[in-house]
């Protein structure tokens, strides 16, 4: 395995350090991950605690002759700036995913035929946005998506945090009303307005109002290229009976799209140990790996989803 320290939109006014690896012994181009992070601030590992899936994963594949790139995230390398700068996730996240597909394809040991797109959470949210702005992608891999609405998303993590008893079941409930009072009306509301009115810390109601004008599951409608949708059996922050159910009703009858359910997963897909979301910040202190069987499919799929 080779690691090459890289810069993504280099030249631009956000340049990212980031890691290009490479299988060992290259005789051909070889097909090549562009990684997209979760939500919040991340480093290139989209390290969580103890926990970093995009360094397991580009390992794995790079074992399996897939080649990777992964890069901080605008929102961690630029984070003063981007707090007063951050209108949309279209700056956040999309634009430096298309850079990193741009410089794959720069690159002759790569299969600028056999560039994929991997999202993790909020970034498997914005893959198939992603791809139709420009990324080019020959297939979609989404670990832990959703096909909903952020803010629908946020409002029922708060429920499910409301869901124990006692003062933090108050405090959620609080919060709950609040935060879906804010919410009531946002796609009637003027852009201006929008971006005046702040969700929280920096965040205005438009990044939610922008990024919900099309989900992933209507970029997916709009698209016939090949679909891995991943999800973990013990997730808590993306449920399988809600989020994972939807996608396989809405595609079960798309074409080149793939299901994969890991019964004893998590969000990070790692193994479950909790399977509760106030518990989330222990779970991910305990340090795990993401193992084979998610690396083998996830290896698979892109052979199998190769342009001749």
């Amino acid at each position: 395995m080779i690691c090459e320290k890289i810069i993504v939109g280099k030249g631009t006014e956000y340049p990212l350090n980031g890691l290009l690896t490479l299988p060992d012994g290259l005789s051909e181009s070889v097909p090549a991950v562009v990684f997209v992070h979760g939500s919040g601030p991340s480093n290139m590992d989209e390290q969580i605690y103890k926990l970093t899936p995009f360094k397991d994963l580009a390992e794995g594949l790079a074992q399996r002759g897939i080649a990777s790139v992964r890069y901080d995230k605008r929102t961690f390398a630029y984070a003063s700036k981007m707090k007063e700068r951050l209108n949309t996730v279209k700056e956040e996240t999309v634009e430096d995913a298309i850079f990193a597909a741009d410089l794959l394809r720069e690159d002759p040991r790569i299969d600028s035929d056999s560039i994929f797109i991997v999202g993790h959470s909020m970034g498997a949210m914005l893959a198939p946005r992603i791809d139709a702005e420009g990324g080019g992608f020959c297939g979609l891999v989404l670990m832990a998506g959703t096909p909903y609405r952020l803010e629908d998303i946020i409002i029922r993590q708060l429920k499910q945090g409301g869901a124990k008893g006692g003062l933090m079941k108050l405090i959620v409930r609080l919060e709950d009303k609040i935060f879906s009072k804010k919410f009531d009306g946002l796609y009637e509301l003027p852009d201006d307005e929008a971006k005046k009115k702040k969700f929280a810390g920096g965040i205005t109601l438009y990044y939610f109002k922008e990024m919900g004008q099309k989900t992933a599951a209507d970029y997916l409608t709009e698209s016939d290229k090949p679909v891995l949708i991943m999800q973990g059996g013990m997730d808590f922050q993306v449920l399988p009976s809600v989020d994972f159910a939807r996608f396989q009703e809405l595609f079960k009858d798309r074409k080149n799209t793939e299901f994969r359910l890991y019964d004893d997963l998590n969000h990070l897909f790692v193994k479950g140990i909790y399977n509760d979301i106030l518990k989330a910040s222990k779970e991910y202190k305990v340090e795990q790996r993401i193992g084979a069987e998610v690396i083998d499919d996830m290896a698979a799929f892109i052979s199998r989803s190769r342009r001749a």
